[in-house]
């Protein structure tokens, strides 16, 4: 049986991937403003957009499964939003005494 899932992160685990740049830039990134973080929040979504479950009454007609782990790019873009939570979390609560 052919699994896609297995056959994209083969590819992307060859030696010559030409991601590894900006896996690494993504990866670097610093998120500090609160606004940018913001941002980064509302463009990438906390769960994959794709997954359905088409139903009609009670009947479930087919199920789309979450594609995200597709993108080569996938846990770059998760980090980089956890990232952004935790810059937005720092910024709403109060500055702590000492």
């Amino acid at each position: 049986m052919f699994n896609l899932v297995q056959f994209f992160s083969h590819l992307t685990s060859s030696r010559l991937n030409v991601l590894n740049p900006i896996r690494k830039w993504l990866d670097s990134v610093e998120i500090q403003n609160p606004k940018v973080a913001q941002v980064i929040c509302h463009v990438i979504p906390a769960s994959c957009p794709f997954a359905r479950t088409v139903k009609v009454g009670d009947r479930v007609l087919f199920v789309i499964p979450p594609l995200c782990k597709l993108n080569p790019l996938y846990e770059q873009f998760v980090g980089l939003r956890f990232r952004s939570m935790v810059c937005l979390e720092s910024a709403a609560s109060p500055a702590e005494l000492h």
